[in-house]
């Protein structure tokens, strides 16, 4: 029985590296992605859009889609230039997934079995998700600097500069330019938008497997479909906390024409939304410029658009 026990002990561990080794590789190979997804975000645009129009008929510019994009960047700083901002990346995860774990093992949360009532429910669903919403909030803290260098390591190719070239550089270059503060830039819109996605996918999911779903494989796509949804709708605290980590940081994308100087993030999302650009970045296929732009021989122009980097190979 020992022998067993033992191997399924090592089995566990086995499998749990297996997650490990699966979930670098995914971050890896999606990682061009997520990088042009941060370029869109903090608003640069080097692709003259193209006239074309809307489903509805009416005229419209096309940005280019994230291949498109991907696709550019590559005959900018070539194929491993893609992967700039990988390694700190790969530490802020984790970081995040080990503080998590240990906090969420600290924190013990009484297991119910059998029928309980549905006051019950209610009780172990708020102190799961308490548990829960502590070890994330710990996590996101603990990995903020990683992903502030994360941020900057990827928006400078935007004014081809080198500061950002390693972890230990990088965290000199903040300290120096920034101070403590530096390293949790964007660490409060990024809080609130992962707690309240959080909660609002576990409320969702809770209610409806509760009161609506009795079948236990159904329950597991339902918890998955919240999880979608809320990371939809809290997008805006991703773009803000992404923006908030680049402004005023030393770097040609941390300040105008790319992004304003902002004094906080409530700046920062008031100056977004009066632009309707709360959603940007949050479709890559299928994207439309919304700035400013002006008819010409029947057709619209965009009046600004972003500035061409530097060429670096790197």
């Amino acid at each position: 029985m020992a022998a067993n026990g033992q191997g399924d002990a090592v089995n566990d561990g086995d499998i749990r590296w297996i997650h490990v080794v699966m979930r670098i590789g995914v971050t890896a190979a999606a990682h061009p992605i997520e990088y042009a997804k941060v370029l869109i975000q903090v608003g640069y645009e080097p692709i003259e859009p193209r006239n074309t129009r809307t489903i509805f008929g009416k005229p419209a510019l096309k940005l280019p889609g994230v291949f498109e994009y991907i696709g550019y960047m590559r005959r900018q700083v070539g194929f491993f230039g893609l992967y700039q901002g990988l390694p700190s990346r790969l530490c802020g995860s984790f970081t995040s997934g080990f503080v998590s774990s240990k906090v969420s093992e600290l924190i013990t949360v009484p297991e119910t079995e059998g029928d309980i009532t549905d006051e019950e429910k209610v009780i172990a669903f708020i102190q799961t998700n308490i548990r829960d919403s502590i070890a994330r909030g710990a996590a996101i803290v603990a990995s903020q600097p990683f992903h502030v260098i994360t941020i900057r390591t990827m928006v400078q190719f935007i004014g081809g500069e080198e500061k950002y070239r390693g972890i230990f550089s990088s965290v000199r270059e903040i300290w120096t330019h920034d101070g403590i503060r530096g390293f949790f830039s964007g660490v409060i819109p990024r809080l609130a938008g992962e707690l309240l996605a959080l909660w609002l996918a576990s409320s969702l999911s809770f209610l409806l497997n509760t009161y609506l779903v009795d079948n236990k494989d159904l329950q597991a796509y339902t918890s998955a479909s919240m999880a979608f949804i809320a990371s939809a709708l809290t997008y805006p605290f991703t773009l803000v906390s992404n923006i908030m980590c680049v402004t005023d940081c030393g770097l040609a994308a941390g300040r105008p024409p790319i992004t304003p100087i902002y004094a906080n993030w409530i700046d920062c999302w008031s100056n977004l939304s009066s632009q309707n650009q709360l959603k940007r970045g949050s479709s890559l296929l299928w994207r439309y410029y919304q700035g400013p732009q002006v008819l010409m021989n029947g057709k619209p122009r965009a009046v600004t658009v972003g500035f061409q980097p530097v060429t670096k190979k790197y």
